[in-house]
């Protein structure tokens, strides 16, 4: 044998000469049809196809959609399918999706026989796996060929993909008839619900419905459609998917009509997240009840403003915690025909009126600055040209810091600022989060705490937000927010919690309604009504106006957002105020009573007050003084001129010193002040008024001659006012009271 085999060998002889090239090409064939298999599909799955932009509450339910690039409603691919669609779906499509590979021979057997037996093609014999193929395969002609790809191809996608992940794509992608696609936009376009949310026969209807989306519609052939579905519910309720009396009911509900509109919760809002985040589902923070509701009230508020010109008015609602937002409405009633409906004025920069003036009032707190009841200038004042006045025109003289801010006066702000200087608060609103200040401080100047700068209700209401959360350790809108010091935002909060409610609640005398900290601004000629609320729990901003800037009479912080600001605070329960910090966080100082300032040698009255830790270096009081052998109280000329009309009690310099002519002074112009500058005011009609200037003198009964330059022009006694045209340049009033003492005042026009 032995023999033999090596004769074999010596011949050079291996296997027989055909058989090596077919081994070969089997091989061949082989690998190549492992690679095609490998390789037959997409590394991604419906990587080229156009979704919608689903947007979502922070628990699922749908807020709003977007429609697809392409024209379609097709939502985002589904990972899990609702228990009654995908029984009733398996029960039509394919009963045994679980079992087969991807491919069921007896359907194609049973498919062929029955075209065989009609002449015509009647069924395809497809399995679920096989037409999720299909449709990735869009377009392609239906012949034996391409049953044969699908096949194949079937059988790839099942060695790649779970049951599950079949199932949802198939339901993800399947046409439901016109535009829509998928069974989340059939069961929202159909039904008004999502899938999870579908009766037996609205999941039955959808189950059949992909079977012939263009010849089975619910706006046509509506009997044929109704046959398929009572025929699977039947099928479904044989094989024990439901009892009788669930089949009988699904038995009887109506197919859908029309398909409907998908619901436009937080329109403004869904539009902001589609353009930035097109073709996903996101899950937002708001809250579809808080939605709902803060969207009626709005509306309900919005039917009262039209009627007076003012159309729009939006608000937005932020979880301090979170700095995230509960409700979003950027416009009220987005689906009016009415100019400014569709803007997003949460976004939108428009002049801030007052609302900016508590981030100034704690920040000179936290800098020890003022205190919080510091007494501040509350007269006329010009400067370099800007004369602010007080939204009522009339003015105290001197007021506390911290009613101030109560009472949103505006000429004490400006004093303040101007202590503060604007470098500086510019530079703090843009650490504080505010995104619109993209000019220099010296463009806004001292009208920044006034209005003089746009700001957005986002921006606005998050700060808000930022002082409750940095107060509670929650953080804020930035890293570096600059208003930190616990004992200033307190003070602050406590400021804004005796701001008159506009529906005139006094919360300390109604504990159950609960206490809010909160600021309205109003901007110059009416444009712009702000109200911003905050509690440890929530920020609240509101704004109401016309987007175009047309300025309403009447429309002012209080009066018009307010009331919307605070219905809109009474759907959340009512909490504790904001409680006084630890003393840890602060030091205590001896305060003057009477000026709010630290206690100076001649303060009879002190008060040991709680303050921030930089307060110590705040300036003592300077209005106490020793004068006559005895202490006094004693404001400047201007100020007490109008202090004294609102505090009786108020005796100022002792009378024995006011008719000497000692080192006090006696006379103080109230308006303009030192180094203004002016502009001559003129009618209507062109003509000159002139600048009326105003003088106070301790002494009631004196009497003062005035002069412009070296020109005498008359003399007043009782009420020391002059109207006076000078030319352009610079001048200088000088009066002389009949004692013999005088006082200058430089000015200039412009």
């Amino acid at each position: 044998m032995n023999s033999s085999v090596n004769k074999y060998h010596s011949k050079g002889r291996g296997l027989p000469g055909w058989k090596l090239p077919c081994l070969c090409f089997i091989l061949l064939l082989s690998a190549v049809l492992n690679l095609l298999f490998i390789f037959c599909l997409p590394r991604k799955l419906f990587s080229d196809t156009a979704y919608s932009t689903v947007v979502e509450d922070r628990s699922g339910v749908l807020l709003g959609a977007r429609i697809a690039e392409d024209g379609q409603w097709r939502f985002p691919e589904r990972d899990s399918l609702p228990m009654k669609y995908e029984k009733a779906l398996l029960r039509f499509e394919d009963k045994y999706f679980y079992i087969h590979p991807g491919v069921n021979p007896f359907s194609i057997m049973r498919a062929l026989s029955g075209n065989i037996k009609s002449g015509r093609v009647t069924s395809g014999g497809s399995t679920l796996t096989m037409q999720v193929i299909r449709i990735l395969r869009e377009g392609q002609p239906r012949t034996v060929k391409e049953k044969i790809l699908e096949a194949f191809m079937a059988l790839r996608l099942e060695t790649r993909c779970s049951k599950k992940r079949i199932l949802c794509l198939y339901a993800s992608h399947a046409p439901f008839g016109g535009n829509v696609v998928g069974i989340d936009a059939a069961s929202w376009r159909y039904f008004g619900t999502s899938p999870e949310s579908l009766s037996w026969g609205e999941a039955a209807t959808l189950a059949v419905l992909p079977n012939a989306p263009s010849y089975i519609h619910p706006g046509k052939n509506r009997g044929k459609l109704l046959d398929k579905r009572n025929a699977l519910l039947t099928d479904l309720f044989e094989h024990h998917a439901m009892d009788s009396l669930t089949w009988a009911a699904a038995i009887s509900e109506p197919l859908p009509d029309e398909p409907k509109a998908l619901p436009q919760n937080a329109f403004h809002y869904v539009e902001r997240l589609a353009k930035d985040s097109a073709g996903r589902t996101i899950r937002t923070s708001l809250d579809i009840s808080i939605q709902q509701n803060v969207e009626h009230i709005l509306s309900r508020h919005h039917a009262e403003l039209s009627r007076i010109g003012i159309e729009d008015l939006c608000a937005v609602v932020l979880d301090v915690r979170t700095m995230t937002p509960l409700a979003y409405v950027g416009n009220v009633n987005p689906d009016e025909k009415r100019d400014g409906a569709q803007v997003d004025i949460i976004t939108s920069p428009r002049s801030t009126g007052s609302i900016l003036k508590p981030l100034l009032y704690c920040s000179l707190l936290q800098d020890g600055m003022i205190l919080p009841y510091t007494l501040l200038p509350d007269v006329p004042v010009n400067i370099n040209g800007f004369a602010p006045q007080n939204f009522d025109r009339t003015y105290s003289g001197a007021v506390s810091a911290e009613k101030a801010l109560a009472r949103s006066l505006n000429v004490p702000a400006v004093h303040m600022l101007r202590e503060y200087t604007v470098p500086r608060f510019h530079e703090l609103l843009k650490k504080a989060g505010m995104t619109t200040l993209t000019r220099e401080a010296s463009h806004y100047g001292l009208a920044l705490i006034l209005g003089g700068a746009e700001g957005t209700l986002e921006d606005i209401t998050r700060i808000y937000a930022s002082l409750s959360g940095e107060y509670q350790d929650f953080g804020s809108v930035s890293e570096d927010f600059p208003l930190t010091d616990k004992i200033s935002l307190y003070y602050t909060f406590s400021a804004l919690g005796e701001v008159n409610r506009p529906d005139e609640i006094d919360p300390h005398l109604v504990p159950s309604i609960g206490k809010v900290a909160w600021k309205t601004g109003t901007s110059y000629g009416y444009r712009d009504a702000w109200a911003v609320g905050v509690t440890p729990e929530i920020a609240v901003g509101v704004w109401a106006g016309n987007a175009s800037g047309r300025g309403v009479a009447g429309l002012t912080g209080a009066r018009t957002a307010g009331p919307v600001l605070f219905d809109i605070l009474s759907l959340f329960p009512r909490g504790e105020f904001f409680p006084r910090p630890d003393e840890a966080y602060g030091t205590y100082g001896e305060v003057c009573h009477d000026s709010g300032s630290l206690a100076g040698i001649h303060c009879e009255k002190v008060d040991t007050l709680l303050i921030p830790m930089e307060g110590l270096k705040s300036r003592p009081c300077t209005y106490h003084r020793e004068i006559a052998g005895r202490k006094a109280f004693i404001l400047p000329p201007s100020m007490e001129w109008y202090y004294v009309q609102g505090h009786p009690e108020y005796e100022g310099m002792p009378k024995e010193a006011v008719s000497e002519s000692g080192e006090e002074r006696m006379m103080e112009f109230i308006y303009p002040e030192m180094g203004s500058v002016m502009t001559i005011p003129r009618q209507l009609d062109g003509t000159v008024r002139g600048i009326v200037f105003n003088l106070a003198h301790r002494d009631p009964g004196a009497t003062v001659f005035w002069h412009l330059d070296d020109t005498y022009i008359g003399q007043t006694k009782f009420m020391h006012q002059m109207s006076l045209i000078p030319s352009e340049g610079k001048h200088t009033v000088t009066v002389v009271d009949d004692k013999g003492r005088s006082y200058s005042l430089g000015f200039e026009i412009l």
